[in-house]
C-alpha cells in the first residue's frame, strides 16, 4: 500500500489486529485552505451519493423550489439515498404528482429497498420493486422536475450533453474551485453522471456549500436552503436509525453529512459548529477498499469504517461533545468485536490522528 493511503482503521482478535482498512482525508475551509489530512489529500475518488446535494443545486438556484413549491422535506428527498421505508415511497411519489412526471420516466433502475421492514414485506408478498424502489428516486425526481421546468427533453435526461447535466457539471466544478475539465467523469449505479476529484476538492465542495459566504447571492441562498433541508429532514436523506440520519439530527442543524458508495464519505460544518464565531468547514475521506456494508440478523445493513471514522473525526476536531459521542455510541468509535454466543473476542477502532 503507497502513502496515498495509510492505515485508518482496524480490527483486533485477541492481542492481534487481525484487519486493516486504509484510507485518507482531506478538511478544508471555505477558501480552500487545508486545515487537517491523513494520508493524501489528493487522492482522486468518485463522490457517488455524497455529490447529491450538488446535483440538485443548479434546479434549486434557478428557483425550482418555488416553481413546484417543494418542501424543506421534499428538498431534502431530492438530496437523498434513503432507505425506500414507506415513507420516502410515499413521499417520492407525492413529489412526481407535483411535478408532474410518472414513475416510468425514471431511469435510475430499481433495486431492493434497505429498510429492513420495506424488504421483509417485498419478499414475503413477492413484489418486483420499480425505479421509486432505488436510493436515488429522489434525486431522479428533482433532475426530471429541473428539465421539465426549462422545457428540456426528459427522455435524454442523463445524458451528459443533456442541459441539466451540463448545468450540474459546471456547479460542481465551479463549488470544488475546478475547471469542468478537470472532473473526471463517471457513471453511477443509477447511471446518472457521476465525478471523481481530489478529497480536497471534494472537501471545498461541502465547505462552500456550508458556508458560502463567498458565493454569489443565488448560489449562496440555494446552499442555505438545501443544508436547511437535510439537516431538518435527515430522515428523508436517509432513513431513521442509519448513521447520516442520527449524526444530523443529533448534530443540531450545524452538521451536514452525506455517505457515497464505495468508501466515501463527506461532512459539511456549518458556522459555529466548533463555537461561537467558527466558520464552516469540509470533510472529506475514502475508505480505500471501499467499506462493503455487511447486512446484520436484523436485515439492516451497516458500514463498519466509516461511520466510526467519521466520529473520530469529528470527536478529534472537537465538534461533538461527550453526550453527543455517547447518543452516537452505537457506531463508534471504538465497538467490540462478538461472535456468534455474544462473546467478546476483539475490537474495532480508529487507527489515525489528524495532521
Amino acid at each position: 500500500m503507497t502513502e496515498r493511503f495509510l492505515p485508518l482503521f482496524e480490527v483486533t482478535r485477541g492481542n492481534i489486529v487481525e484487519s486493516i482498512h486504509f484510507g485518507a482525508i482531506a478538511i478544508t475551509d471555505s477558501q480552500g485552505k487545508l486545515l487537517y489530512s491523513y494520508g493524501d489529500p489528493q487522492v482522486v475518488a468518485f463522490l457517488r451519493s455524497s455529490a447529491k446535494p450538488f446535483q440538485a443545486l443548479p434546479f434549486v438556484e434557478r428557483g425550482g423550489v418555488e416553481h413546484f413549491g417543494f418542501t424543506p422535506r421534499e428538498l431534502a428527498l431530492s438530496c437523498s439515498s434513503h432507505e425506500t421505508a414507506q415513507i420516502h415511497l410515499d413521499a417520492v411519489r407525492a413529489l412526481q404528482a407535483k411535478v408532474g412526471i410518472q414513475e416510468s420516466d425514471l431511469q435510475c433502475g430499481p433495486h431492493l429497498p434497505g429498510d429492513p421492514e420495506m424488504l421483509k414485506y417485498v419478499i414475503i408478498h413477492n413484489i418486483t420493486p420499480t425505479a421509486n424502489f432505488n436510493n436515488c428516486s429522489g434525486k431522479h425526481t428533482a433532475m426530471l422536475a429541473h428539465a421539465k421546468m426549462r422545457g428540456l427533453p426528459l427522455e435524454t435526461y442523463l445524458e451528459r450533453g443533456h442541459p441539466v447535466q451540463q448545468d450540474i457539471l459546471t456547479t460542481f466544478a465551479e463549488m470544488c474551485g475546478m475547471e469542468r475539465d478537470q472532473v473526471e467523469l463517471g457513471t453511477d449505479g443509477c447511471s446518472a453522471p457521476n465525478f471523481a476529484v481530489p478529497l480536497l476538492n471534494a472537501a471545498l465542495g461541502f465547505a462552500r456549500l456550508c458556508d458560502p459566504v463567498s458565493l454569489p447571492q443565488a448560489r449562496a441562498a440555494a446552499c442555505r436552503k438545501i443544508t436547511a433541508a437535510m439537516t431538518s429532514h435527515s430522515e428523508m436523506v436517509s432513513g431513521f436509525g442509519e448513521f447520516d440520519c442520527e449524526l444530523m439530527k443529533v448534530g443540531n442543524g450545524k452538521i451536514l453529512t452525506k455517505r457515497g458508495a464505495e468508501g466515501f464519505q463527506a461532512v459539511g460544518l456549518l458556522p459555529g459548529a466548533l463555537g461561537p464565531g467558527s466558520r464552516g468547514m469540509g470533510i472529506a475521506f475514502k475508505v480505500s477498499d471501499g467499506d462493503a456494508g455487511r447486512m446484520g440478523e436484523d436485515l439492516q445493513t451497516r458500514n463498519r469504517v466509516r461511520p466510526a471514522v467519521t466520529l473520530e473525526i469529528l470527536r478529534q476536531l472537537g465538534v461533538l461533545n461527550d453526550s453527543q459521542l455517547k447518543h452516537l455510541a452505537e457506531f463508534g468509535p471504538t465497538l467490540p468485536i462478538t461472535n456468534h454466543r455474544e462473546i467478546v473476542v476483539g475490537e474495532s477502532r480508529p487507527a489515525f490522528k489528524l495532521q
